[in-house]
C-alpha cells in the first residue's frame, strides 16, 4: 500500500466464512484488482493508521493483530456510530451505493466511476450502483431547457 503516493492498490478481499472465521482471498473479478487514488484525508488517515499498525493490516483483529478486522466488527462499529449520529442504520454495502450516486452527481463520468468500484464495465455500475435523485433530474432539465433554447425552440 503506497499511502504516500495516495494510492490504494485493491488486491485481495477479506469475507466472514459461513460458520464463523475470516477469509482472506482474491477479489471476484480480475477487474476487482485496481488501484485507487485516494483524497488526501482518507491518505492521511491511513497513513497514520499504518505508522500504527503491528502487522500488515491497518485494521487489524485487536486478540490478534496479525490477521485482518473481521469485516462484521467493523460493521457493528457502524451501527454504533450510525445510531450515535441520529442516523438510520446501513449496510456498508449501501454505503457503497451512496457513493456511486453523489460520485455521479458530483461529475465523476461512469468509466472512473467503474475502474473506482472495481466493475468490467461501465453500464453495470450505472445500472447496479447509482440512482437517479431529483437533484439530478432538475440538472438534466435545465440542459436540456438550455439547449431548447439555444436552438429557439418553443418561441
Amino acid at each position: 500500500m503506497d499511502f504516500g503516493e495516495g494510492k490504494l492498490r485493491v488486491e485481495r478481499s477479506v469475507s466472514v466464512k459461513k460458520g464463523g472465521g475470516i477469509q482472506i482471498g482474491e477479489t471476484k473479478t480480475d477487474t476487482g484488482k485496481r488501484i485507487i487514488i485516494l483524497p488526501p484525508s482518507v491518505k492521511d488517515m491511513l497513513l497514520r493508521r499504518k505508522v500504527e499498525a503491528l502487522s500488515e493490516w491497518i485494521f487489524y483483529k485487536f486478540a490478534n493483530p496479525c490477521e485482518p478486522m473481521n469485516p462484521d466488527a467493523a460493521y457493528r462499529k457502524l451501527k454504533v456510530i450510525l445510531k450515535n449520529a441520529g442516523l438510520p442504520l446501513i449496510r456498508f454495502h449501501d454505503l457503497r451505493h451512496t457513493f456511486a450516486t453523489h460520485a455521479t452527481d458530483g461529475g465523476v463520468d461512469p468509466k472512473t466511476l467503474s475502474g473506482i468500484l472495481g466493475h468490467t464495465n461501465a453500464s453495470f455500475t450505472l445500472d447496479t450502483y447509482t440512482h437517479v435523485t431529483t437533484d439530478m433530474q432538475k440538472k438534466a432539465s435545465v440542459v436540456v431547457g438550455n439547449m431548447m433554447k439555444n436552438m429557439k425552440i418553443g418561441d
